[in-house]
């Protein structure tokens, strides 16, 4: 059984995706950044707190499908500067310390928005 969970941004609707899919015991959760349901950038400038905000969306996403973050098994991390793995690895660790999933750092040129800094995807298998 499938099912989507939209949390209600415009970009949902526009694209044509949700912020988070679960089928069976798999949940895929869309790249994230660090903008509000209304569209309001949080940690402007700053790589740390836009990855601590992310992950909260991504563990938000998660328990609104009845998975938890020990569930991950991957993130993907897109990082407009590479420099800052460092700082998003520290908020990485904070939430995924203790599970260790698997992880990339992938640097991209650029975003759809210039004040992004950061985009994480995350994939969780819930235990049978």
């Amino acid at each position: 059984m499938r099912q989507n969970l939209f949390s209600g941004t415009r970009w949902e609707e526009e694209v044509g995706y949700s912020r988070a899919v679960k089928i069976g015991n798999i949940v895929e959760v869309s790249g994230t950044v660090s903008v509000t349901n209304s569209g309001e950038i949080v940690g402007e400038g700053d790589p740390y707190l836009q990855a601590r905000f992310i992950f909260m969306r991504i563990q938000n996403a998660l328990e609104s499908l009845n998975a938890e973050v020990t569930d991950v098994i991957r993130t993907r991390v897109y990082l407009r500067n590479l420099d800052d793995w460092e700082k998003v690895g520290k908020a990485h660790k904070e939430f995924f310390g203790e599970v260790k999933p698997a992880n990339t750092f992938i640097a991209v040129p650029t975003m759809i928005n210039d004040a992004y800094l950061v985009e994480v995807e995350a994939t969780a298998v819930l235990p049978r």
